[in-house]
C-alpha cells in the first residue's frame, strides 16, 4: 500500500514588472499552491493568472497571507494588535476566495508567510490569535503548519484539520525550529541533497535537525520554496523519487 504525501509550493509572488520564481513550472509538479494576496508579493492580475494555471493543473490552493510588507517581502516582523492581525488577515483571505470564485475554485487550505509564520511557530498566543481568524473566516479549511510549532499545537487545539510541513530547502534547529536565513548553514542546495534531507525525515518520522537530534512528528506534506534558485529542479526530482519509493502524491484535502 502507497504512503500519501503532499509536495506544496509558495507561488504567485510576482509584482508588477518584478518576477518571482517559475509558478507555470512548479504547477506542473505540485499539489498544493500557497498563494501570495497582495501584502508581502502578488498583485491583483499576477493572483489571476496564478489560479488559472493551478486551475489547468488540477492543483489545490491556499491562502498564504503576510504582514503587510512589500519592501520586506514579509520576511520582516512586525507587531500588529490582535485587532489588526484579525483584519489584515480576513482582508487577504476574503480577496483570494473571491478571486478564486470567479474560477469556480474554493480554498483548501492557508499557510501564514514568512515572518507571520516563523514568530507563530514559537509564539502560541499570536498562533491562537492566526488560528481563531481562520476559524471565523472557515473552520473548514485545512491549516498548513509547520510540524512540531506552536501553530500546529494551537490549529489542533481549536479543532481545525491540520496538516504537518516540513522544508525540502531549509534546514533545522535542535527546537525543531529554521535555521534562521543569516546563517550560512539555513538552505538545503540541490534536488539530490534536498530529496535526502526529506527522505530521512520520513522514514524518520521525526525532524532531523543539522546536529542530527531527531524530533518525532507527523508529516504531511513537503514544501518546495518557488523563490529557490533550484526550485523546479528540486520539485521535479522530489516527485520522480518519492513516486518511485512508493509514495503517492495527492492534494491537501486527499490526506485526511
Amino acid at each position: 500500500m502507497k504512503t500519501k504525501i503532499n509536495i506544496n509550493a509558495d507561488l504567485g509572488e510576482s509584482f508588477g514588472n518584478w518576477k518571482m520564481g517559475s509558478d507555470s513550472e512548479m504547477l506542473s509538479l505540485v499539489n498544493s499552491a500557497n498563494l501570495a494576496c497582495g501584502f508581502h508579493a502578488g498583485d491583483p492580475l499576477v493572483i489571476l493568472r496564478t489560479l488559472q494555471d493551478a486551475h489547468k493543473h488540477c492543483v489545490g490552493i491556499g491562502a498564504h497571507p503576510s504582514f503587510p510588507d512589500l519592501q520586506g517581502f514579509g520576511r520582516r516582523p512586525m507587531q500588529l494588535s490582535e485587532a489588526e492581525l484579525e483584519a489584515i488577515l480576513l482582508y487577504q483571505l476574503g480577496a483570494l476566495q473571491g478571486m478564486a470564485q470567479t474560477q469556480n475554485m474554493r480554498l483548501e487550505h492557508v499557510k501564514p508567510h514568512g515572518a507571520l509564520n516563523n514568530m507563530a511557530c514559537s509564539d502560541i498566543e499570536l498562533a491562537r490569535q492566526i488560528v481563531k481568524t481562520i476559524k471565523t473566516f472557515n473552520d473548514q479549511l485545512i491549516l498548513l503548519a509547520p510540524a512540531c510549532s506552536a501553530l500546529l499545537i494551537a490549529g489542533e487545539e481549536a479543532g481545525l484539520t491540520v496538516a504537518a510541513e516540513i522544508f525540502a530547502d531549509r534546514a533545522y534547529q535542535d527546537d525543531a525550529q529554521l535555521v534562521p536565513r543569516s546563517e550560512k548553514n539555513a538552505m538545503v542546495h540541490g534536488a539530490e541533497n534536498s530529496y535526502q534531507h526529506v527522505i530521512k525525515m520520513l522514514e524518520a518520522k521525526a525532524i532531523i535537525s543539522t546536529s542530527g537530534k531527531k524530533i518525532p512528528c507527523n508529516i504531511h506534506s513537503i514544501c518546495v520554496h518557488g523563490d529557490n534558485a533550484d526550485a523546479v529542479k528540486t520539485a521535479r526530482y522530489l516527485r520522480e523519487k518519492l513516486q518511485a519509493n512508493n509514495y503517492e502524491l495527492v492534494s491537501l484535502k486527499e490526506m485526511f
